[in-house]
């Protein structure tokens, strides 16, 4: 897999009926290695090496519904309330990140209402602070840290 920008992890790997698998610490189990789960898995780790946010705070791959259809968000860290700090969109690193992306994740958000959003394709990385009832965003060099 492509080497990207993120600190290096050790991550479990093996191999299953023709497939690569790799092991999912927050879905405890091993998934099929695409592209996009490298990055998602990178995010992941990133999130709790990193950035110190709790494994119990953060859910992968989950549904939602947004107008009326099914959809799967990536990433999403909860505060310690329950409320959503951060809600993650992974591509996969050949993808290109751009104003597509953008507004799939803004869609997401106006069901989730997450507080900052992440846009990754494990090579770049966009970071933006909501301010919900402005209806605003600003984009941010990087997201905070967990904090109690």
């Amino acid at each position: 897999m492509q080497l990207l920008n993120f600190p290096p992890c050790n991550f479990r790997v093996k191999s299953s009926e023709n497939k690569v698998l790799i092991f999912d610490i927050i879905r405890k189990k091993f998934v099929v290695l695409q592209p996009e789960e490298w990055v998602r898995q990178h995010v992941v780790h990133w999130l709790i090496d990193q950035k110190k946010y709790p494994a119990s705070l953060i859910n992968v791959e989950k549904k939602i519904t947004v107008n009326d259809l099914t959809k799967r968000y990536d990433v999403v860290v909860y505060n310690s309330d329950g409320s959503i700090a951060l809600l993650v969109e992974c591509k996969s690193y050949t993808q290109k990140l751009n104003q597509e992306v953008f507004d799939q994740v803004a869609r997401y958000n106006l069901q989730i209402k997450a507080s900052y959003l992440m846009l990754t394709n494990g090579i770049q990385h966009y970071f933006c602070k909501l301010a919900l009832e402005e209806e605003k965003y600003s984009f941010l060099e990087q997201i905070p840290d967990f904090s109690r």
